[in-house]
């Protein structure tokens, strides 16, 4: 007999930390019970059920038979059974279980026992109740008992998590290895790939990190879930959370174009003209924006106001650059821009950036021309760039700064040691 007061203190301690129904607990004991049963004083095939009396402490132990007939088993002797194995099976042909008289009835004799007996029924048997169990009858019990114990912990991991993938969670640096950095998220251990991390951020054990939850695939050792800080609904979520608008979908985010850690830009519109969507997004004094930009480690993120004018869109996915005019082919969802001189670099941004996150971001290729009309730059909606890229704003003559500056180093790099005697005789004289 049982201990009753001591298994329902256990039931209650490990429906508590494991998060497990009492209903899989009490299934995975008294499972291991008969399998301890069957071990110690069972028959090979035998099914054997137990159940627990949680009032009394009393265990019972049945034997399970399944009912059938000749067209769910074969009725073969011992002898057939070797020559049939001897013989060659073909692969498409569904070879029905051998019949045994430890688990299976026929259906025949299951009537006799229960007028309304059908196959696949289960028919219960008792058995003698047993108390005393050998040491390999209780080993298995217990490796039984952990097994549906762990099996009943990942559902309800699974469960848990399931419900908040495409969303932000929170959790613990507990170790990095090879650059890929595992999270504690309390009741599991989740995975910040090396490649989903934001460029240039470093993490140690113990630090609180938030990040997306995209990926949850479950595999032999469990479930294996997987973040990331880079992803662009990352970004989204974020402003989920500042922004209470965004949560009740009062403003909506329409298109996120983002270079992690860099430079990100949101194309937003209101479902309510008394809402501003930029005022949403921003807060006051920028509280808001600049919370998100801090945690994603002072990335820059540009917000724009979407609406049907494809040409506005486009004009204000190029901010801070001001455009001067924009040519429109809907056919191939190309369109040209032209900028001033002076606002070149900033229409293009360093290495292409700004171009290139503006087509990301509206969907259509952009060529970015001068005055004259010549194209300078052009970026697809994939962010490529192709064409003469600025790194830097352009001086009174038109010219890239930092150029300058690399001839000015060329041309000394490029001087004698006879120019440099020369100039040092000259400068002597003028100081005589």
């Amino acid at each position: 007999m049982l201990d009753v007061k001591a298994l329902n203190t256990a039931l209650a301690t490990l429906e508590e930390e494991k998060k497990i129904s009492r209903e899989k607990i009490i299934d995975a004991v008294e499972k291991s019970l008969a399998a301890a049963y069957q071990k110690e004083y069972g028959k090979k095939g035998q099914l054997i059920k137990c159940v627990i009396n949680f009032e009394t402490g009393e265990t019972t132990f049945e034997q399970v038979k399944i009912v059938v007939d000749e067209s769910t088993v074969r009725m073969i002797t011992e002898e057939e059974e070797i020559l049939e194995k001897k013989e060659e099976q073909d692969e498409s042909e569904i070879i029905l279980p051998r019949y045994n008289e430890e688990k299976h009835i026929l259906v025949s004799t299951a009537k006799l026992l229960k007028k309304n007996a059908e196959l696949g029924e289960e028919i219960s048997f008792s058995l003698e109740n047993k108390v005393d169990f050998g040491r390999i009858a209780a080993q298995t019990a217990k490796q039984i008992i952990v097994q549906k114990i762990r099996e009943a912990e990942n559902e309800s991991i699974g469960a848990e998590f399931e419900s908040k993938e495409g969303s932000v969670v929170s959790g613990i640096v507990q170790r990095i290895e090879r650059g890929n950095i595992f999270i504690d998220l309390g009741r599991t251990t989740a995975i910040l790939p090396f490649e989903e991390q934001i460029r240039g951020e470093r993490f140690h054990a113990g630090q609180r990190v938030k990040a997306y939850l995209f990926s949850m695939e479950e595999g032999v050792r469990g479930f294996s879930i997987r973040l990331s800080r880079s992803h662009p609904k990352f970004l989204i979520e974020l402003f989920k959370t500042e922004s209470s608008e965004i949560a009740e979908g009062v403003v909506e985010i329409v298109s996120v174009a983002r270079e992690p850690g860099s430079r990100s830009k949101i194309a937003v519109k209101s479902n309510d003209e008394r809402v501003d969507p930029i005022g949403a997004c921003v807060g006051q004094r920028g509280v808001r924006v600049n919370a998100i930009s801090s945690e994603l480690g002072g990335e820059k993120i540009d917000i724009i106001e979407w609406g049907d004018d494809v040409r506005k869109n486009i004009s204000a996915s190029l901010s801070p650059a001001k455009v001067i005019e924009i040519e429109i082919d809907e056919t191939e969802k190309k369109a040209k821009v032209k900028v001033s001189m002076e606002e070149q670099s900033l229409a293009i941004g360093r290495g292409g950036q700004n171009v290139r996150l503006a087509a990301k971001l509206t969907g259509w290729k952009i060529d970015v021309a001068g005055e004259s009309g010549d194209v300078i730059v052009e970026a697809d909606n994939e962010g490529l760039v192709d064409g003469e890229v600025l790194e830097d704003t352009p001086n009174a003559h038109g010219e890239s700064i930092e150029e300058e500056i690399k001839e000015e180093l060329s041309e000394n790099e490029n001087k004698t040691e006879e120019d440099v005697n020369h100039s040092a005789k000259d400068q002597k004289i003028i100081e005589e």
